[in-house]
């Protein structure tokens, strides 16, 4: 398969899209292992993307369905993905076409997350402490030749500190890089 020259399908995570009006999975499925989950899960977001139920996702549904979660697609960027992953040259998305993006897509993510945890052990106080503080902040910007004071760290930590505790754990430096 050649390059996508899409990169909108690259770079704008489907991690944690909420569909409106679809049923969540619950434990009433039984899923037997992470793997059916998540197919079950692919199916519901499918399925919530092929509006006309006819078993394909069109352009035009695309464009759409991503528009419905708040996000933008142009045509142009709709129809890019869409030949990106069309296996069967019908200017359309099936199951198949549409597991396929979705694996790209995962795999993508999961190569942001391992550079996101190389660049957070960069900022981190001590090695394998799980955390970013002020003092850890300004040393590492200060070694990538960015000079700031231990209050102005504190006050760009403030600013993504979710549970207040004056440190960046992974979660709020994942958050703070989106």
């Amino acid at each position: 398969m050649s390059t996508p020259k899409s990169k909108w399908a690259f770079n704008k995570p489907f991690k944690t899209l909420t569909l409106k009006n679809q049923k969540p999975i619950t434990q009433n499925t039984k899923p037997t292992s992470e793997t059916h989950q998540k197919d079950l899960l692919l199916h519901q977001v499918f399925n919530y993307f092929d509006g006309d139920k006819d078993g394909k996702i069109s352009i035009a549904e695309l464009q759409s369905c991503i528009q419905s979660i708040g996000d933008t697609m142009t045509h142009e960027e709709a129809k890019w993905v869409v030949a990106d992953f069309d296996g069967d040259g019908d200017g359309m998305l099936d199951i198949e076409d549409f597991t396929r993006l979705m694996s790209e897509r995962e795999s993508k993510d999961d190569e942001i997350d391992d550079d996101l945890k190389r660049a957070f052990e960069m900022f981190e106080a001590e090695k394998g402490s799980g955390c970013i503080t002020p003092k850890s902040l300004q040393r590492a910007l200060n070694r990538l030749g960015e000079s700031k004071s231990c209050e102005e760290c504190a006050a760009m930590i403030r600013a993504f500190d979710l549970d207040h505790n004056g440190v960046l754990d992974f979660q709020e430096f994942h958050q703070m890089m989106a």
